[in-house]
């Protein structure tokens, strides 16, 4: 796993992106609708979408988990 750090900068951009611009729930929501479309695509075998699997695969992992922090939806038990 790649760990990054970042700068004081982009975090004080995100923390004003989420904190002024979007609520945090709603882009979770957003998230997910775009990771089932992407997972859905892949799984009707999109010819376009079949080349990239292994980095949708990636992609389809991140955007949930960016979606967990976001709204903690698959933690509620």
């Amino acid at each position: 796993m790649i760990t990054n750090t970042l700068s004081k900068e982009v975090e004080t951009r995100l923390v004003t992106f989420f904190n002024d611009r979007i609520d945090a729930e709603y882009m979770a929501k957003a998230l997910r609708q775009i990771n089932f479309t992407i997972a859905l695509g892949v799984m009707t075998k999109n010819e376009i979408l079949q080349a990239e699997t292994t980095q949708l695969g990636d992609s389809f992992y991140w955007l949930n988990e960016l979606a967990e922090i976001l709204d903690p939806y698959l933690d509620v038990k």
